[in-house]
């Protein structure tokens, strides 16, 4: 799967505020927050970039549909399914 992201971008130290209960909870249990952190916000940004994306493509998705609901897609004839 390719990355959304530049993955050998140099590191940038960020201030952050957090619960301090969780971040008390993910030093006890081992985790690497910057890591977890990182790997949330990447998901974030691509889950919000799906969320533009269809916006930005909302109206040639609604012709689209609307043609193949009108006229069929182009394989109607030889699919099996």
């Amino acid at each position: 799967m390719r990355s959304i992201y530049q993955e050998d971008a140099p590191k940038r130290p960020v201030n952050l505020s957090l619960n301090a209960d969780l971040v008390r909870l993910g030093k006890e249990l081992g985790l690497n927050l910057s890591s977890v952190a990182e790997e949330a916000l990447a998901y974030a940004v691509s889950a919000r970039q799906a969320e533009l994306w269809l916006e930005e493509n909302a109206k040639a998705i609604e012709t689209y549909n609307g043609r193949i609901e009108a006229q069929g897609a182009f394989s109607d004839g030889i699919r099996a399914f």
